[in-house]
């Protein structure tokens, strides 16, 4: 008799409202094609301990902000380390995975990335602006996110806070990859309509620019976003590195697009699987 597919645990929340995506609709098409494969059923984040046991491997999606549920994911995240359960990203993410101090890290360290600081101390490493941007480390999805004047940011208490100049800039592209593999990229046109998405056909800078990126990040597996902003010097500033659940517009790409990610991201669960 052929051995059985792989079980997946699919985590989700298809009920989360998100401005401008609709995540329930991308996470049905997504599990229903994974089924080619895998056996898949799935859960809501705050199931997945629970239920992990059962399962081969657990898929991380569209699970929704994890500052609203902070210490549930904690336990998810050390019961998973110590049971030593495949986790698809895997739980080695520097980005978005641990919160936004990232940002700093690499501001530091001289990457092409919106300077960001989370002290006071550092209010000098920013440049002149006439508005900043605070936010809290442990955010996402743009909760939280405040603009205030020079001024008023001399009075932020850094308590869990970072601060951002608020750059002017042309527009925002993300490139989106499994593995290490540029599978497509989106731009939005107009920077008020975040999630009004165009394609785009990204230069070699542009590669260069995104992978440098994943390639720090350093995951073995998994599919992750770079979204950068078009500045006014032509160059790009990363905005984020989304490793745990980045939303894929998945919806804005053609049909031949879509097959060859699903591909890419079958291929990838099973060499995680087999290892």
């Amino acid at each position: 008799m052929p051995s059985p597919a792989p079980a997946i645990l699919y985590v989700t929340d298809l009920g989360y409202q998100a401005r401008g995506r609709r995540y329930c609709d991308e996470d049905i098409f997504l599990s229903g094609r994974l089924r080619a494969d895998f056996t898949v059923a799935l859960c809501h984040p705050l199931q997945a301990t629970a239920l992990m046991d059962d399962f081969d491997a657990v898929v991380v999606r569209n699970s929704g902000p994890v500052m609203q549920y902070q210490a549930e994911y904690a336990a998810f995240r050390s019961a998973a380390l110590s049971r030593g359960t495949r986790v698809y990203n895997p739980l080695t993410g520097r980005a978005d995975m641990v919160g936004k101090q990232y940002l700093v890290d690499l501001t530091l360290a001289g990457y092409p990335v919106i300077p960001t600081v989370d002290r006071y101390a550092d209010l000098h490493r920013l440049p002149e602006a006439a508005e900043y941007v605070v936010k809290p480390a442990a955010g996402a999805d743009s909760i939280g996110l405040r603009t205030v004047s020079r001024e008023q940011l001399d009075r932020v208490e850094f308590d869990g806070l970072l601060a951002q100049p608020k750059i002017d800039f042309w527009y925002e592209v993300s490139f989106y990859f499994v593995d290490h593999e540029l599978q497509y990229a989106l731009h939005a046109p107009d920077p008020d309509q975040r999630w009004l998405l165009r394609r785009y056909d990204p230069t070699p800078a542009d590669r260069d620019f995104a992978h440098r990126f994943v390639d720090w990040n350093g995951l073995s597996h998994g599919i992750q976003r770079v979204d950068g902003c078009r500045t006014a010097d032509g160059g790009l500033l990363l905005v984020e590195l989304e490793d745990l659940n980045p939303y894929l517009s998945l919806d804005l790409v053609d049909e031949e697009t879509r097959t060859a990610f699903v591909a890419s991201m079958r291929a990838s669960i099973r060499d995680l699987l087999s290892r």
